[in-house]
């Protein structure tokens, strides 16, 4: 999300507050990347090739690395680790494998785990990212080490799998550090894990499923669910316009909290994007739109999908947002200011052309989410941010340009 009037930071880090809707890069001296990495030695990209996004949170970051693997060498096995990480996404610039080798890029316990053969065939191996340059990315791995095994008997001493990159994410004071923030939590923040609401509010616990959280390009941060019957996704054009980079991200359900404030989110269900078939016209604070879909579409259908209204909402509709704010397991916002006090509703229904109003809490990383209403539809696309008057792009005003390229029930 960003926020109406904005001015690029080049100074020290902001510290995040409230929350907010508008993140972007800020340049951070060489002392606040302290933390060394190991095995093998890394060093942080150029900044030129850091993620950089107005409006986007931001992170992780890009590190160089000079990896390679052949079984003859070294056990046909490199650890990519960078202490503290929340994920490792691993590029390999060279996949030189014989019939009947596989590489796998897993987290160190192996309950994540991705497999890649000669031809990359999603069909029979994993998903994968690309960025248009020679090679691709693995699917990120949840924590601060990937693990790197070839398998297979081979003999020679020949490099089988070169990896030069790969991006590790930032911890949480490290967001602060990195992003701007405007005030977009009003008051007290009322936002919950997801699983809270599990037996309280189990339709929005439902629906909730169909969102996802999206790692743009592997640096970047929004949010996006699935619309209508059909491989459809939504999010912000801010978040992401182009093709290249729809094909450079990934799409991750189910990232949620298993109990009520435990913090401990599993790793989901991990897709990649597959094809941009429409972004809005006209600048950020009007429709902010852009639809797409996935690959491996069979494995994310089991959470279900969320409608567009169809006609316009008006002030006083109560109405709750679930999405990934600051890059969190998923939360739902669906009081005002406390647990069990006043829920959320429309503040203005026409708060300009193509916007909806509302203070129901968000903050960076809720770009993109959807906000429903009481019969759970889709009112609007949660794109802006400053407190009291966060605001959606009209649903139907985006139904009305997109109904052709979708099935909205």
């Amino acid at each position: 999300m960003k926020p109406t009037l904005r001015r690029r930071l080049r100074t020290a880090a902001v510290t995040l507050g409230a929350c907010t809707l508008g993140l972007s890069l800020l340049s951070v001296p060489a002392e606040a990347y302290s933390a060394q990495p190991v095995a093998p030695q890394s060093v942080r990209a150029p900044e030129a090739e850091q993620f950089s996004a107005e409006g986007v949170t931001t992170v992780g970051e890009l590190r160089t690395v000079d990896g390679v693997l052949s079984s003859a060498r070294d056990n046909g096995t490199q650890i990519i680790r960078h202490p503290g990480a929340t994920y490792v996404k691993v590029h390999f610039r060279l996949l030189r494998l014989g019939p009947g080798e596989y590489v796998t890029v897993s987290s160190p316990d192996g309950r994540e785990s991705y497999r890649y053969d000669r031809d990359l065939d999603r069909a029979t191996g994993s998903d994968y990212t690309t960025d248009g340059q020679p090679g691709f990315w693995a699917m990120s791995v949840e924590g601060d080490t990937a693990v790197v095994k070839l398998h297979g008997n081979r003999s020679s001493r020949r490099a089988a799998v070169t990896i030069d990159r790969f991006w590790r994410g930032y911890d949480r004071d490290e967001i602060s550090a990195h992003n701007f923030s405007i005030q977009s939590v009003c008051s007290t923040d009322a936002r919950r894990d997801v699983v809270c609401y599990q037996n309280s509010h189990p339709t929005e616990y439902a629906r909730g499923r169909a969102v996802a959280r999206l790692l743009i390009s592997g640096g970047g941060l929004c949010t996006t669910w699935r619309v209508g019957d059909t491989n459809r996704m939504l999010t912000n054009k801010h978040c992401f316009s182009t093709q290249s980079a729809v094909s450079g991200s990934e799409m991750q359900f189910n990232y949620q909290c298993a109990t009520c404030g435990g913090a401990n989110p599993g790793a989901g269900t991990k897709v990649s994007g597959a094809t941009l078939y429409k972004v809005s016209s006209g600048g950020s604070s009007q429709l902010d739109y852009a639809l797409f879909s996935v690959n491996n579409f069979t494995a994310i259908q089991g959470f279900g999908t969320l409608y567009l209204a169809t006609t316009a909402t008006s002030t006083g509709t109560q109405m709750y947002i679930p999405g990934h704010g600051d890059g969190s397991p998923k939360r739902l916002s669906i009081f005002e200011n406390a647990q069990n006090s006043t829920r959320c509703t429309v503040r203005n229904g026409n708060y300009n052309t193509w916007n909806i109003s509302y203070s129901c809490d968000t903050s960076g990383g809720n770009s993109g989410s959807p906000v429903l209403n009481s019969s759970h539809r889709v009112i609007a696309l949660h794109h802006l941010g400053g407190c009291p008057s966060n605001q959606g792009a009209k649903a139907h005003l985006i139904y009305n340009e997109i109904a052709s390229l979708i099935d909205n029930g």
